[in-house]
């Protein structure tokens, strides 16, 4: 366990908060979930699952707990990558901290969050810390008080979020309502009412009318949509159609082993299906979403080039978001898209231009978050700084 007075680079707080502020390794992954579920920002990569799930490719978890009078007001999953460019410690969009804190211990809870880190990733002799949090831009600077944070010179994660609320109000547009404390959305109360929910015929009215009619017309095709009964026996299936999507986009995938560890650990909990599109009694899309905490997360899709012409993928994303609608979710996450305006400096278009066209054409929201930021532990960081910055140049964005 840590324990961190009130000395050195430590901010000067009250007493009361330093004396009582315990950041320790967890151990109770229901308490865990338990505090994340219940926060304004849920995400599914620091739940206690996650962290088995990378378990189970070789990467080390790593969970801090923060607990203030025995109450728990933050945790912060990260995970050891052994990447060639340099050991680290990974957070995905993590910590996790307290909508219930003020201002004064945020900023303590999350200082006391990133010292333990420190302290952990050179016990495992990591050269850096990358930390992607799920906080919006809209909100002040979140920065660590960490002077030794940087930007980091590529995203880890989605930045660029385009979401389906499924209820209204918005539950996402009202955490970014402007406050007057630091950040908001942490310690802020605002007048809430009860959401209604949308209903399917709300949902298709918001698309593109293109996308409306791909919809209907892979349903006139005979594409049928189901959620596979048995994800682990179906898992190969998405794992040749992902193999051939990513020859065909260029893109670097997740491993085959990690695809494998999310569905049999989020599957046994009910928190993710695998759906298979069907033609002509041929599987020729598929797709995984995550189910948590009332948001679907549409995470991982894959298609046969052959059937290109065929839009099942359309039919896919309307039948997990009907799915979504019955299970009572809030939130329909369809993941990143390319940033708006795009950033890139050279004609070409953004590699990601494609993707945001389809995910777009379902209707929704943009949701903008903090780029993630690098915390050197080493000079060696140094090396994977200059090989990432030329890596980000050559893909143009």
């Amino acid at each position: 366990m840590f324990h961190f007075p009130n000395r050195g680079k430590m901010p000067r707080l009250r007493n009361a908060i330093i004396t009582s502020m315990n950041i320790s390794e967890a151990t109770d992954s229901l308490a865990w979930d338990t505090f994340l579920r219940a926060q304004p920002w849920k995400p599914f990569l620091q739940s206690w699952t996650m962290g088995e799930v990378y378990r189970d490719v070789g990467q080390e978890p790593v969970r801090l707990i923060a607990e203030e009078n025995g109450a728990v007001t933050a945790i912060c999953f990260g995970h050891i990558v052994p990447a060639k460019r340099g050991k680290h410690l990974s957070v995905p969009y993590g910590p996790v901290i307290s909508g219930k804190l003020q201002a004064e211990s945020f900023k303590h809870t999350f200082d006391s969050l990133l010292i333990g880190l420190r302290r952990l990733a050179r016990e495992r002799n990591c050269s850096f810390i990358r930390m992607s949090p799920f906080w919006p831009s809209s909100l002040p600077p979140s920065k660590p008080q960490l002077s030794s944070a940087i930007s980091s010179p590529l995203h880890l994660l989605a930045e660029h979020v385009w979401y389906l609320p499924l209820v209204t109000p918005d539950p996402w547009k009202q955490l970014q309502l402007p406050a007057t404390r630091y950040p908001p959305a942490f310690g802020e109360v605002r007048p809430w009412r009860l959401p209604a929910r949308k209903t399917e015929d709300d949902l298709l009215m918001s698309m593109r009318k293109t996308t409306r009619n791909l919809i209907r017309r892979a349903e006139r095709d005979g594409v049928t949509v189901e959620a596979s009964s048995d994800p682990n026996r179906d898992l190969g299936v998405f794992l040749t159609l992902h193999n051939e999507t990513r020859l065909r986009h260029g893109f670097t995938p997740y491993t085959d082993a990690l695809f494998a560890a999310q569905i049999r650990h989020f599957c046994a909990r009910s928190e993710a299906s695998l759906y298979l599109a069907r033609f002509q009694g041929e599987i020729i899309a598929a797709s995984i979403h995550m189910h948590f905490a009332g948001e679907t997360s549409y995470h991982h899709g894959a298609s046969a080039s052959r059937f290109s012409k065929i839009p099942a993928s359309y039919l896919i994303q309307w039948t997990a978001i009907r799915d979504a609608l019955r299970r009572g979710d809030h939130i329909y996450n369809f993941w990143g898209i390319a940033p708006s305006p795009n950033p890139n400096p050279n004609p070409n278009p953004h590699p990601f231009s494609g993707v945001t066209l389809f995910k777009t054409g379902f209707g929704g929201e943009l949701l903008n978050l903090q780029h993630c930021f690098d915390i050197p532990l080493s000079p060696k960081y140094w090396l994977t700084y200059v090989f990432e910055a030329m890596r980000r140049w050559r893909r143009g964005f």
